[in-house]
């Protein structure tokens, strides 16, 4: 039986390759005749990911091998260091190219019964499309935000190599956009600094750029979600192939110290003693975190809505430049109003790191208030919690209007809050704002609340034999063992 052999390299960001490696897992479960090899990329600063590569790693799983890639030398870093933060992570991947080359080289080497059968690159990733052409294979792209944000991307890239308008030049105006993908005129302040900022646009339309010219494009979403976003991809005679292939869902990234499964347990514990659907849980991501002065407000929204909470309260870098990770408080009591934890030590609890899909999938769980990053936006909804939209960076603002105005999934918190690596900070959100949102998302909203219910089940489906997410990967397939042949 001849083996096709698939190269994923994801980018080493912890959401990212959460659901790169999910995707993988997905199509070696659907085909004895597919393997993997992930290439695994180490950046100079902690991206969140060595807990959950080691555990893979230990796993082992079947037709799945991971094999990192050599770290640059200090004198390249030492350049590279010296970029700007847009440009940094292209010239790294860049550099590695031939690095690449040599591993594949000696992949296909060890197996004379595979054929390489193409890359599946990270849209951040995507200057390895010139290794996959030295191969002669095909470069596909897996693309872990939704299919509205690859229409915004898209759309970008339009205006400017197509009418010579620069999506940035946006960034103060109250003009509403007619953009691809979406229903409802998308306002150009509630776009993402990514995509407003000036280096982060030219990024962006680079991507966008190296996108069309790729086989096919993997969207971790599903057709009935995102049905308008999709079918607008698929028309444009300029889009590659698109396949939807999501929720792809992953209960555990990392693997748990002693001291981190006891809380976890200590976590569900709490919640067993919660009346169902009474806790909204609130969470940021794992790059999500506040300053003093927004902790404070949240604090005060809490007491004033009277409303059981879990909250991942998590403690910002201090050395931003090194792009440090958030981390846990060691004291709360430093960052909180006094006397908040005995004022409220009936009905809530203050958390650290949080796991995020036990917890929402917990009966106690009635809402969840999130920046709505793509793969928390899927959890939330696989588990038919609905979510109060507090977006912070990356393309969360996107998802958090699409949420709201475009699928009626969501109530508002915010929708253009922004808090990024670019430098966009927005005013603080006050306590008034943010007990209007929780109490919305609780107490109100029926039909919102069975839209997510409704939507659970179809994406539960979309996965399932005949689903739609069934159906489009097992077209993937078909392909990618054709072109072997």
């Amino acid at each position: 039986m001849t083996r096709v052999e698939l190269i994923f390299v994801p980018a080493p960001e912890v959401g990212h390759l959460v659901a790169a490696v999910e995707l993988a897992k997905l199509l070696v479960r659907r085909d004895e005749r597919i393997s993997f090899s992930i290439l695994i990329q180490k950046m100079p600063y902690d991206t969140g990911t060595a807990a959950f590569v080691e555990k893979l790693k230990k796993d082992d799983p079947d037709r799945m091998a991971f094999v990192d890639i050599p770290a640059p030398s200090e004198a390249t870093m030492t350049e590279l260091r010296s970029l700007s933060r847009t440009a940094f992570h292209e010239a790294f991947v860049s550099h590695q190219r031939t690095v690449v080359r040599d591993l594949v080289t000696e992949i296909l080497k060890r197996s004379e019964s595979s054929k390489l059968g193409g890359f599946v690159l990270d849209m951040f990733v995507t200057p390895m499309i010139e290794v996959a052409n030295d191969f002669n294979v095909p470069a596909y792209v897996f693309f872990t935000s939704s299919a509205a944000f690859l229409n915004v991307m898209f759309y970008a890239q339009d205006l400017k190599d197509n009418k010579n308008l620069e999506i940035s030049d946006y960034k103060d105006s109250d003009i509403e956009l007619s953009v691809p993908g979406f229903s409802n005129l998308v306002p150009a302040k509630g776009l993402p600094s990514v995509i407003l900022d000036k280096g982060g646009s030219d990024m962006m339309t680079s991507i966008a750029r190296r996108l069309r010219k790729t086989k096919a494009i993997f969207v971790n979403t599903v057709l009935e979600l995102e049905a308008h976003a999709i079918k607008s991809l698929i028309d444009d005679s300029n889009t590659p192939l698109i396949y939807h292939v999501g929720p792809l869902i992953n209960s555990e990234k990392g693997e748990p110290t002693s001291q981190k499964k006891k809380s976890n347990e200590d976590i569900i514990n709490w919640l067993d003693r919660q009346p169902c659907s009474s806790v909204v849980f609130l969470c940021f991501g794992s790059k999500g975190s506040f300053d003093i002065e927004q902790v404070k407000e949240i604090a005060c929204a809490l007491e004033l809505s009277g409303q059981r909470f879990l909250w991942s309260l998590r403690r910002p870098s201090e050395n931003t430049e090194k792009r440090e990770m958030p981390k846990d408080y060691e004291d709360y009591n430093g960052v909180l109003p006094e006397g908040f934890l005995e004022r409220t030590s009936g009905i809530g609890k203050v958390i650290g790191w949080a796991p995020q899909v036990a917890i929402l999938s917990h009966p106690a769980v009635g809402g969840f208030v999130s920046h709505c990053g793509w793969n928390s936006t899927l959890e939330s909804i696989w588990c038919g919690v609905p979510i109060a939209t507090w977006p912070i960076y990356a393309e969360q603002q996107t998802n958090a209007f699409q949420l709201v105005k475009e699928l009626g999934l969501a109530v508002e918190i915010k929708l253009d809050y922004r808090k990024d690596v670019i430098g966009d900070v927005s005013p603080v959100v006050t306590a008034e704002e943010i007990e209007v949102g929780i109490r919305r998302l609780m107490n109100g909203e029926g039909e919102m609340r069975n839209k997510v219910k409704t939507m659970k089940d179809v994406c539960r489906k979309a996965l399932d034999e005949g689903g739609s997410s069934y159906s489009s990967v097992g077209q993937f397939i078909q392909e990618v063992i054709d072109n072997i042949n």
